[in-house]
């Protein structure tokens, strides 16, 4: 079973802890791989830190976003990632690459001794995620696993609801992701809408609101899903239902669709719990629609400044995120995010998949 799986490696782990380098002295050196639409928040991020961080190389199969990349922040550039890491001295590798290289790429990174931040979802297989955590691990190096989401405001404050047990029994959750993604976004790139590199609605695009399920509200006792492909000329799906039952009793439900009319419509978590209601709505989580508790807490007055206007679906989270990078990397912190918090997600998503194909409720954790 998965947990037990993981325990293999948690002496490991805990042996190796004392065995991480740190950088100390100077700027912790970054490499990056992929140079597409999610990128340039890397890019912005390390900046953002740029006495803590330095931009050392990029690298991208494309030549035309490698030279532009390239050009525009005055580093060298690689076709080749084994090429980067051969030729250039980096402390962390960011990988914002298609998700089905995700985990090849990892373990190559590892192999050299470098530390890894990914983007989401760390891998498409659930047994490639596993292999990128045993990796990282026996190579003693850092694998963490962008989920900014979690640093913004709105969030923020939910999650410290969440740990402040202001819910008190926790009896419903829906989450509800309705997006736009029209053809010409899955036809800008071969690899999206596939299987093999991208995975569909939940995978990609909801990859960050499927993370809400576990880091907020608990371990999952059983999903089922349902997903199809209405409009899109794709490989995976560009709409789906899913219907969760946690370990603690709670049931929920989140709804995906990539086919909203005309845009991006909503992204939002709604709690109704036993002692509190909450609903985080707005295109991406980023208004506080409802937020009623039995109790009073100073920051409830802090709900308006918690809200924020948003015309990316991103947030500004990543900056964020990488000050946790920074931190680990300094020794000066534990991530917030790591290989083992990742595959929380993504065993989520796997499950859901594996319902939705045998048409059948998938008990969790899974069983390999």
């Amino acid at each position: 079973m998965m947990r037990f799986f993981l325990n293999d490696f948690d002496q490991l782990q805990q042996e190796g802890q004392e065995m991480f380098k740190t950088v100390q002295g100077r700027r912790i050196r970054v490499g990056l791989v992929g140079c597409g639409r999610i990128a340039k928040n890397h890019f912005g991020s390390i900046e953002a830190h740029s006495g803590d961080l330095e931009l050392v190389a990029v690298c991208d199969n494309d030549r035309a976003a490698l030279q532009v990349h390239q050009e525009k922040y005055s580093v060298k550039g690689y076709a080749r990632m084994e090429d980067m890491l051969r030729n250039e001295e980096l402390d962390v590798v960011a990988l914002c690459t298609p998700s089905g290289l995700h985990p090849d790429q990892a373990v190559l990174a590892a192999s050299y001794g470098l530390n890894v931040v990914t983007e989401k979802p760390m891998a498409t297989r659930w047994q490639d995620g596993v292999r990128m955590v045993k990796a990282c691990d026996q190579a003693n190096v850092r694998l963490l696993v962008v989920k900014q989401n979690r640093r913004n405001s709105t969030l923020q404050m939910l999650k410290r609801a969440f740990d402040e047990k202001r819910f008190g029994k926790v009896y419903m959750v829906s989450i509800n992701v309705f997006w736009s993604r029209p053809q010409e976004y899955y036809d800008s790139a071969k690899w999206r809408g596939t299987w093999e590199l991208d995975g569909g609605a939940f995978m990609n695009q909801a990859s960050h609101y499927v993370d809400l399920v576990d880091w907020l509200v608990g371990p999952v006792a059983s999903v089922t899903a349902m997903t199809a492909t209405l409009a899109r000329d794709i490989q995976v799906e560009d709409s789906g239902v899913l219907n969760i039952r946690w370990r603690s009793g709670a049931l929920g439900s989140m709804s995906v669709t990539m086919l909203t009319y005309p845009k991006n419509l909503e992204g939002s978590i709604t709690i109704l719990g036993e002692k509190g209601t909450v609903r985080i709505g707005g295109v991406a989580v980023n208004d506080i629609q409802v937020w009623d508790f039995a109790d009073q807490r100073d920051y409830d007055a802090n709900i308006k400044n918690a809200n924020y206007e948003t015309t990316s679906v991103y947030g500004f989270g990543h900056p964020l995120y990488y000050r946790n990078v920074v931190d680990v990397l300094r020794g000066n912190a534990e991530p917030e995010v790591d290989g083992r918090e990742g595959l929380k997600s993504l065993e989520v998503l796997i499950a859901a998949y594996l319902s939705a194909r045998d048409g059948r409720e998938i008990a969790l954790p899974l069983e390999y």
